[in-house]
């Protein structure tokens, strides 16, 4: 059984709700167990992954969150630099889902993040558990 920790950037607790719902019954369904760490924003997560893989605890990450966009140039250096420290991690090997929603509306991210509909929180923790068993039989 792996023990997968989920990362959730808790911006928008409705939305964070519904990813972790998802996410949370999918790693159960699989039959592992899970603990939820919160930080402040997707910037955050990839840092935390960091730390956390150091501990040792884990098998598998799961990145939740959602990043809306505004009428700044905020959004691009959000969604890009979080993507781009969740690929690091996953380069070297670390096996992460990553969850965290880029949304032109509020709207798109209710339907990305509901478990009822596109469930993007439980397909994260799917891809985290698929790169688990990837290396586990390279290993």
């Amino acid at each position: 059984m792996a023990k997968v920790l989920l990362v959730e950037a808790r911006f928008y607790d409705h939305l964070n709700d519904m990813l972790l719902a998802g996410a949370r019954a999918a790693v159960e369904a699989a039959g592992h167990s899970h603990e939820t760490i919160t930080v402040p924003g997707a910037l955050e997560v990839p840092g935390a992954i960091a730390l956390a893989v150091e501990s040792g605890r884990y098998d598998a990450y799961v990145a939740l969150g959602v990043v809306i966009r505004g009428e700044t140039y905020h959004f691009e250096i959000v969604a890009n630099e979080s993507a781009r420290g969740i690929m690091a991690l996953t380069m070297d090997g670390i096996p992460i889902g990553n969850g965290i929603l880029t949304t032109e509306d509020e709207a798109q991210a209710i339907r990305r993040a509901d478990p009822a509909q596109l469930d993007k929180g439980g397909g994260a923790a799917e891809a985290a558990l698929a790169m688990l068993a990837l290396r586990d039989s390279l290993g």
